[in-house]
């Protein structure tokens, strides 16, 4: 096993030098800044908080974050499981390896969100913002008492070194996002960084991407050798509340609350971070973890199957009120589920081949069938948000739509296109007929043994790649669907390290992803739709590469207010949707959760996320009366 080194506290008898070199660093730019006449040369903002389309909802002087419980009692262990089988690297951002559960969890950013509001982003790593009133650039102060776990200093040429690093070695498709949008980084002093933004970047993207910006130590990879592009067993040095405890590989992973995390008495993290550690404990499908979970093996359960959820919780920690079954309301846009097609390959860029294979995937049989009636239809990038596309295009809409008619597919100017309906039989006819002859339209013929040919004589086949066997029993009626109309359909559930190269390689037919737009899209609409990454970008998983699409991501990216933001979103919602590369699954607006009565949260919680391992806490008294009982160890 490996450990992490803890870092140790650092008193001082006098103010700690980086305030002096901070304030004279305030008063050094305040020189520069003034004219002879005393008079600010250029006017800039300096604030706690970001938002381009609204107004913060905590000011400087707030305390707490609204939906926390400030007074959470620290302490306890929270376990969860991962179903990924194994893992084999802890660094998260390179191509290669599987890395282990919350990998990334110990790194901060300059800035950072919040789980009740949409858009803003406060000081983290960074205490203050200073930009200029056209955003040309921003500089970031870092906070006085910024730490790495082993104690160091966070300094700005540790933001400089981070940057460059993700440009020189990080995914291609991240670095051709972000330099598209930032210019350059320097450090000013130790405490003061300025990004420097690109001319020809949307405005409202600038400050956003830069504030996102992860830290990491300069002086560890120096130290170390390491390189961001390679897989290791080792987690990088950061910034973040919970460090590396230890590790088996194949077994478990434990992270360590840092007790000298420097951040703890932040009023944005007050009530947050309550757990002394966070446990994965690792096993090698859905089946085997629910049957840990019921043996007490772990101790919170995200409940993803609806079978399970209906049937299967009747054990007797349930029966005895040791184990709490419960639906929390979930107010966040879906995650967009869905199969994807992989466009690249020839066979599915026609339309009516999407179009087709779409038609045989029966959601209300299985809905009913397989998942207890628990899940809604996915049919919208922004399904359950007020950014759907609905009816017929607003005034608004047709004035972005209208412009690109020759460029849209069909459909795409009429009413928004929603998911195939069908009958309460797993085979409908009367859509397995109009996909037929959209097939033979395509030139996909049915040949004397059933199986459909393009001239070439090559059959139509389809692989279906997973490594979850939940997946099993949703995707084998579907393939057989397939195959009553010709299609040469077959589902293949290989290991995770095959899935992860596999899908890196873009060597697939058709995976599940999530493809949900967002609130407030931007640059990452590029990455995950646009044409000049198509080819390279791992966030496009279907290949995406079309010109009106293009147009509406730089309408979207340059957007000045929220309802031209919200009008783009909704026509690009309705392009994407009629293109067909997707064949939605289901979402449900609940949260659906198992957890051992030892564990209490806010109540209400915020509308945007569960937050288990970020403002939850352990009550002492329940779980002593939970291990003197003998249901936990």
């Amino acid at each position: 096993m490996q450990h992490t080194p803890q870092a140790t506290s650092k008193p001082h008898a006098q103010p700690h030098p980086r305030l002096h070199l901070a304030l004279m660093g305030l008063i050094s730019a305040a020189c520069v800044l003034m004219s002879a006449h005393g008079v600010r040369a250029e006017d800039t903002v300096t604030t706690h908080a970001y938002s381009y389309f609204n107004t913060p909802k905590y000011g400087p002087d707030f305390t707490h974050l609204a939906y926390v419980n400030p007074d959470a009692p620290k302490g306890g262990e929270i376990i969860i499981a991962s179903e990924r089988g194994t893992f084999d690297s802890f660094n998260p951002y390179a191509r290669k390896g599987v890395p282990g559960a919350l990998a990334s969890m110990n790194f901060e950013r300059l800035l950072t969100g919040t789980a009740d509001e949409i858009g803003t982003s406060y000081g983290l790593l960074a205490e203050s913002i200073e930009y200029p009133e056209d955003q040309s650039w921003v500089i970031f102060t870092l906070h006085p008492k910024a730490r790495f776990a082993d104690g160091s200093d966070v300094k700005a040429s540790d933001v400089v070194f981070t940057h460059n690093l993700f440009m020189e070695q990080g995914l291609i498709s991240y670095r051709e996002g972000v330099s598209r949008i930032i210019k350059g980084v320097e450090a000013l002093d130790e405490d003061r960084v300025k990004f420097t933004f690109t001319d020809e970047s949307p405005v409202r993207e600038r400050i956003e991407q830069a504030g996102a910006s992860i830290v990491m130590s300069e002086a560890w990879y120096k130290e170390t050798g390491a390189r961001l592009d390679e897989s290791r067993l080792e987690q990088a040095l950061g910034t973040g509340p919970y460090v590396l405890d230890s590790f088996k590989v194949n077994e478990r992973i434990i992270y360590k609350l840092n007790p000298d995390y420097w951040g703890k008495d932040l009023p944005i993290n007050k009530g947050r971070w309550n757990f002394d550690t966070i446990r994965v404990e690792y096993f090698a499908d859905s089946n085997a973890a629910f049957e840990g979970f019921t043996g007490g093996a772990y101790t919170f359960r995200v409940e993803s199957s609806s079978k399970q959820w209906a049937t299967s919780y009747d054990f007797p920690a349930i029966d005895d009120g040791h184990v709490i079954k419960t639906e929390l309301e979930d107010g966040s846009q879906a995650s967009g589920q869905a199969y994807v097609f992989n466009m690249r390959h020839e066979k599915f860029q026609d339309i009516r081949v999407r179009e087709a294979i779409g038609l045989m995937f029966n959601f209300k049989w299985s809905n009913e069938a397989l998942f207890y009636g628990l899940y809604e239809r996915v049919n919208s990038f922004t399904e359950n948000s007020y950014l759907e596309a609905t009816g017929e295009p607003s005034a608004e809409e047709r004035a972005l739509l209208e412009p690109l008619a020759d460029l849209l597919p069909d459909g795409a100017l009429g009413e928004a296109i929603m998911a195939p309906t069908s009958g309460k039989r797993q085979f409908d006819r009367k859509n397995a007929r109009k996909a037929s002859a959209l097939l033979d339209d395509a030139g996909w013929a049915v040949g004397d043994d059933g199986m459909r040919r393009n001239a070439q004589g090559q059959t139509l086949d389809i692989e279906f790649l997973t490594y979850s066997p939940t997946f099993d029993r949703v995707i084998t009626p579907y393939v057989e669907n397939l195959r009553k109309i010709g299609v040469d359909a077959k589902l293949n559930r290989v290991d995770t390290s095959q899935f992860v190269d596999r899908r890196y390689a873009f060597d697939y037919d058709i995976i599940t992803d999530s493809l949900a737009l967002g609130y407030e899209p931007g640059g990452n609409l590029e990455q995950r739709f646009g044409s000049k990454e198509a080819a390279v970008s791992v966030f496009n998983s279907p290949g995406v590469s079309d010109p009106a699409v293009d147009s509406l991501i730089e309408t979207i990216r340059n957007a000045h207010t929220k309802e031209e933001l919200v009008v783009g979103v909704k026509a690009l919602d309705r392009v994407l949707r009629a293109l067909r590369f997707t064949v939605p699954q289901w979402y449900k607006d609940k949260y659906t959760v198992a957890y051992y009565n030892q564990f209490e949260h806010p109540d209400p919680l915020p509308p945007y996320d569960l937050g288990y391992l970020d403002f939850w806490w352990v009550n002492a008294d329940k779980a002593a009366a939970l291990k003197s009982s003998g249901v936990l160890r």
